[in-house]
């Protein structure tokens, strides 16, 4: 059952980055159906009890993939009592599932003015949205350099680290031309290098700064923000200290963000 509000797609593929916790679906991408890296999408399910009655429950997720790909791929957390992750996460390849045509989020590169430094500051699934980015060239055309920050409770939620290393392997090469470094930040467990803080902490203390071997810069630098809600809001207002501030009508600015939980 469709209308011109949403449409039916096919469940591809799935993939769980840990038990009962993340996963990932491919979904079949309908004719017509465009959208802006950063953006995300609304997903349905029919009632159990009436499957064929169309999509009573919807959530929002974020697209992993680029405008240009296909199949559509989402990355998401199990919510253990929630109505609708821990049936999204159960879903089979053959499946159905509900796709809204409207693209919603306004995270996207065309907040800022092409050139300098692109930060993408994210924790949890927040990463969704600047995976998406980086399959995207024009990404990589207009920065000189990009620094992705994840942060995670422990190093398995450190997912599409493979997709991650292909990209820090052709950085620097067309068509992907900036520098590009990544930096995992898990809390719970150590890796080399790198204190088990949170985002904010680092950002406050200036060793976010000493991990990716670049100071802040408001005058180049430009940083998006996509996660825990508590964790934009607070590094929000450390980066307004630092001189970064969102665009205003006619104004472009240097700090986007986008709560994700």
């Amino acid at each position: 059952m469709t209308d011109s509000k949403y449409t039916k797609a096919t469940i591809l593929g799935t993939h769980e980055w840990v038990p009962g916790k993340l996963f990932s679906i491919t979904v079949s991408r309908p004719d017509g159906f465009e959208f802006k890296a950063g953006q995300f999408a609304r997903l349905g399910l029919a009632a159990p009890d009436q499957p064929d009655a169309g999509p009573t429950l919807w959530r929002a997720y974020s697209l992993v993939n680029g405008p240009a790909q296909s199949p559509l791929e989402f990355y998401a957390i199990v919510v253990p009592d929630g109505e609708f992750s821990p049936r999204l996460a159960r879903l089979e390849p053959g499946d159905d599932i509900y796709l809204d045509r409207t693209l919603f989020g306004f995270l996207t590169i065309d907040r800022f003015e092409p050139g300098g430094t692109l930060w993408l500051v994210a924790t949890g699934t927040g990463l969704s949205a600047y995976l998406s980015m980086l399959h995207d060239t024009a990404t990589w055309s207009a920065f000189e350099h990009i620094i992705l920050v994840h942060g995670v409770r422990t190093c398995a939620e450190l997912a599409y680290a493979e997709q991650i290393a292909r990209w820090q392997a052709s950085a620097g090469t067309a068509p992907f031309k900036a520098r590009f470094t990544y930096l995992p930040i898990p809390t719970q467990e150590s890796l080399p290098d790198t204190p088990r803080a949170r985002i904010t902490t680092l950002i406050e203390n200036g060793q976010l700064e000493t991990l990716a071997n670049t100071a802040l810069d408001p005058a180049t630098h430009k940083i998006m923000l996509c996660g825990n809600p508590a964790m934009v809001t607070d590094a929000r207002n450390l980066l307004k200290t630092k001189g970064f501030a969102a665009g205003r009508r006619g104004v472009p600015g240097n700090l986007a963000v986008e709560n994700y939980w």
